[in-house]
């Protein structure tokens, strides 16, 4: 049996003897912080997970995180989270790790030091015994991680933190920093060395970017452990509630448009699919029901001649209606770049239930970018670039300005508004203390059938700087919109069948 293995089968048996009253408190503390994080969990799903502990015990920790994130979680992108909080409550020991405090013991098995490296940045001098620590736990580090040995990776990382990621005066720690300790580490630099490892004795062939590939994941699995073993020190210490609350990253559909990282862009262009598909299921539903319209009171009547005047079959008037025309009216200067491409993709990726789709994108100019939006379905990565850089959307200056392009829409695109048309407006309406040109968005709204203004700031920031938010929500509906949960809720709801 790994070193793993027993040291989880080690932590089942502390869970199996802690007190019984204790488990249920974990239980539902754990639920609690997954619904704080915007999971989807009901009493019925708690009671599932109980079962769950009550079938397989508390002797092996994997069995337990694969059941409860079986009984836990209804739809994709959430298990990032779940395993990030499972990791808090139902940790892999307590404590400093076994590996940190065997180090710490004199004698050949390790280095001869108990105490952490004392804080360090990398331009700052190290004394020489901080470097033999350092350079001690980077060459086993090249090592496991050439030999791909999880168990190994798992107590290094423990190691690490114990080692280099305290922060805090006195005796006692104020807290663990994984990115002190990794910034200390710099475990990308040693890909080098990994791959020289790994390619010794062996002749250079094609396979050798697969291998910096692969060398690459085991390194950001190495950076996840590191991370997950300072949550852990950290919730020991201020408590477990309090860092499941404000430690562990937002699923997915939960990241702030605004805030997202070039990473988390990444990951929300690869949902577009999938919310698509969702989004395009409750829309046809909602057309179905829509069809049936009111009853005809006359051909009730009439029908009920046959059943001696008992109306049994109610007869309706049938509506036949027909699909919306939408339009995309974007803002793609670089504070709110990301939401308007999110959008664009999504509404594309849906243009099958609609009758048409056109999208305009602007910065203080406004052109007509619809065939980009559609050939970008490829290459989503790049589609805020090339509407940049082929499309009219920049005048003399590079700002916003929402007056100017709102104006430009009505002045020019007279032929996308109609009675079938419904208009999404996405920016933050920040027009740089420029005229808002009220005018042409009440011509916009006149025009076309619905529009909806969609603001990826807080409602509580509309008011503030040079936002125009509430001059243009006295004309229109605006709603807040910071992620992909609540956009695609918001289109459910408010585009016309």
């Amino acid at each position: 049996m790994s070193e793993a293995k027993v040291s989880e089968a080690d932590q089942g048996a502390a869970d199996a003897a802690e007190p019984v009253n204790a488990l249920p408190e974990r239980l539902t503390g754990f639920v609690q912080a997954l619904r704080g994080h915007g999971l989807r969990i009901g009493p019925g799903e708690s009671v599932d997970a109980a079962s769950v502990l009550a079938v397989l015990g508390l002797t092996d920790r994997t069995y337990i995180r694969e059941g409860l994130a079986a009984a836990l979680l209804r739809t994709d992108g959430q298990r990032a989270v779940f395993d990030a909080t499972f990791d808090l409550y139902f940790p892999l020991g307590v404590g400093t790790p076994e590996a940190a405090r065997r180090s710490a013991d004199p004698g050949p098995a390790g280095p001869a030091t108990a105490e952490p490296v004392n804080p360090v940045s990398p331009v700052s001098p190290v004394n020489p015994a901080d470097r033999a620590v350092l350079d001690d736990l980077r060459e086993r580090l090249a090592e496991a991680l050439a030999a791909d040995d999880r168990a190994a990776l798992t107590r290094l990382a423990g190691e690490a933190v114990n080692t280099l990621g305290r922060y805090g005066s006195g005796p006692t720690a104020q807290g663990w920093s994984a990115y002190q300790t990794l910034s200390r580490l710099q475990p990308e630099t040693l890909l080098a060395r990994v791959l020289a490892a790994l390619r010794a004795g062996q002749p250079p062939g094609f396979t050798d970017r697969l291998d910096a590939d692969g060398i690459r994941r085991r390194i950001q699995g190495f950076r996840g452990l590191v991370g997950t073993e300072a949550r852990r020190r950290v919730a020991e210490l201020r408590g477990t509630d309090q860092v499941a609350r404000r430690a562990v990253a937002p699923s997915t559909d939960q990241v702030d448009f605004l805030f997202a990282g070039r990473d988390q862009l990444a990951e929300l262009r690869r949902t577009v699919q999938p919310l698509a598909r969702k989004l395009a299921t409750r829309l046809a539903a909602r057309r179905r029901k829509a069809s049936g319209g009111r009853i005809d009171l006359r051909r009730t009547l009439r029908c009920s001649l046959s059943t001696g005047g008992v109306p049994l079959r109610p007869a309706y008037r049938r509506r036949r209606p027909g699909r919306p025309e939408i339009v995309l009216l974007c803002d793609v200067s670089g504070s709110v770049a990301g939401f308007a491409d999110f959008t664009m993709l999504l509404v594309q990726a849906m243009r099958d239930q609609f009758s048409k789709v056109r999208v305009f994108a602007f910065v203080n100019r406004t052109d007509e970018v619809t065939r980009l939006v559609s050939a970008g379905s490829a290459d989503p990565a790049a589609l805020s670039r090339r509407i940049l850089t082929e499309a009219k959307v920049v005048g003399f200056h590079g700002n916003s300005d929402y007056g100017a392009a709102l104006g430009e829409f009505a002045d020019h695109y007279p032929d996308a508004l109609g009675p079938r048309t419904c208009v999404l407006v996405l920016g933050d309406a920040r027009n740089n203390g420029r005229d808002p040109n009220l005018p042409a968005l009440k011509r916009i709204s006149e025009r076309a059938r619905r529009v909806y203004w969609l603001n990826p700031e807080q409602t509580e920031l509309w008011a503030t700087g040079d936002s125009a938010a509430h001059a243009y929500a006295g004309l229109v509906e605006m709603h807040s919109c910071r992620n992909a949960r609540r956009l695609g809720e918001l289109i459910a709801r408010l585009l016309p069948v």
